[in-house]
């Protein structure tokens, strides 16, 4: 969804390619698309890929696969790896205004001091004595072969904002370490450039999880130091499995990627992601703007979101079982369902599918072969002898029962039962007057008379 109103809101989801999105990674991106979605604004798909050794362009094409997938179509792309030069520019104004300086210690020496600083019950935070080095000192370090690191010279102030999920919120700056924004080699750190670009790619809105909070007490001190406008900012409370562990890129079964191939609908996962540690019940919502409709950030818990990956399934269910055709048409003829009985069959087996994969399971018990199992040989003997004749329809099923009924005496159990095992080979399964008719009349006979002969 585009548009060009000025007011609307611009939000940005910003993974780093480094590995495959996760289910908590769906969150964030899902929050600020419906977010966007709800207000007529645009959403960024940013890559954070600084980090070169481990961001690659396989991860970056499977971050667009994975949002595609969850029905997130990006209105603007970047990545930060093009855009080197304004993150350069913007390190030599806060060097120029005296916020950004060089540090020579090694992280041995820092530990060695946070290791003094907390036997004294200091606390460990950097004490700036980088900032009383003479140039002389300075020059003689880099002799030594020292390259320096570089800190962002934070305001002793406690920051506030009025954050769309928390309310008033603020963070102690005095309490902090001067952040690295610059690494001995040269490369950025997340904060610097994560600045930067929210600020030249115009970000209204950034909403993220709260593990930022302190990020952006710092942030917002950037934002100020380098004069551009400070975002509003949301920090929603992240997904945690049932027993409070963080979801991250090694739950391979959680990823976005896996949930895909065991066969998961989009829909059920946004629900998940998005309902889940909200004033809203988690339920299954099909649709992109029902579900955008529902998000309301002020809403959001402040405690963790705890779910039971299992509640997938059951959301999944509930998808599938009220699914139209429509939606699955293409997939049944992967399975080998032809077009012009896609409909009757889907409605006979919908009700009874986790996932649209097991339909295929289903077709082969229509398309057979199928071993039947006769309990009663006389009896099946007796229904093939009263089995009607085509055309069939959803009232076949029906009239055949009743006529073995009326012959045999038996009812409920012990008159569909029998049936089920020999037409099947299964206890359990759709209702038969909407599989009966696929099946047809020679599968049918054959599956009644070849079990008894057996």
């Amino acid at each position: 969804m585009t548009t060009t109103d000025p007011a609307a809101p611009l939000v940005r989801f910003a993974p780093s390619p480094t590995g495959y999105l996760h289910l908590g990674n769906a969150r964030p991106a899902l929050l600020n698309a419906l977010f966007a979605r709800a207000r007529g604004g645009r959403f960024l798909l940013r890559l954070d890929d600084t980090d070169r050794e481990r961001s690659t362009q396989e991860f970056a094409d499977a971050v667009e696969t994975d949002l595609a997938w969850l029905g997130i179509v990006p209105d603007l792309r970047a990545r930060q790896s093009d855009r080197a030069a304004i993150h350069d520019a913007a390190a030599e104004r806060l060097k120029a205004a005296g916020r950004l300086y060089p540090c020579y210690e090694t992280q041995e020496e820092l530990e060695r001091r946070r290791r003094r600083q907390l036997g004294r019950g200091q606390p460990p935070i950097y004490d700036r004595a980088a900032l009383n080095l003479t140039e002389a000192e300075r020059a003689a370090l880099e002799a030594e072969g020292r390259k320096p690191h570089w800190r962002f010279k934070l305001e002793p102030r406690t920051v506030t904002w009025t954050d769309l999920v928390r309310g008033e919120a603020q963070v102690d700056c005095a309490s902090l370490s001067d952040p690295v924004l610059i690494r001995a080699d040269g490369t950025y750190l997340y904060t610097l450039p994560s600045v930067v670009d929210d600020a030249d790619l115009r970000i209204t809105h950034v909403i993220r999880g709260e593990d930022h909070v302190t990020n952006t007490g710092v942030q917002v001190q950037i934002f100020e130091a380098l004069g551009y406008p400070v975002p509003v900012f949301g920090h929603h409370n992240l997904l945690t499995t049932a027993d409070g562990e963080g979801l991250s890129k090694r739950l391979g079964h959680l990823s976005l990627r896996g949930l895909r191939e065991a066969g998961y609908e989009p829909a059920a996962v946004r629900s998940l992601a998005v309902l889940t540690g909200s004033a809203e019940a988690v339920r299954a919502v099909a649709s992109l703007d029902e579900l955008a409709a529902l998000v309301d950030l002020d809403h959001i818990s402040r405690a963790p979101a705890k779910f039971d990956p299992h509640e997938l399934d059951g959301l999944n269910a509930r998808l599938i079982h009220a699914m139209p055709v429509e939606e699955v048409a293409e997939r049944l003829g992967t399975l080998g369902v032809p077009d012009d009985v896609a409909e009757p069959f889907w409605l006979a087996v919908r009700a009874n599918l986790a996932k649209v994969a097991e339909a295929g399971d289903w077709w082969r018990v229509v398309t057979g072969p199928v071993t039947p199992v006769i309990t009663d040989p006389a009896f099946i003997a007796t229904a093939a002898e009263l089995l009607p004749a085509e055309p069939w329809d959803a009232e076949t099923w029906k009239t055949w029962t009743g006529a073995v009924k009326a012959r045999t005496g038996a009812k409920g159990k012990a008159l569909f039962m029998p049936l089920r095992l020999a037409l099947t080979g299964l206890e359990h399964g759709p209702d038969l007057a909407g599989l009966l008719p696929l099946i047809g009349r020679a599968r049918v006979l054959e599956r009644l008379t070849g079990g008894a002969e057996a």
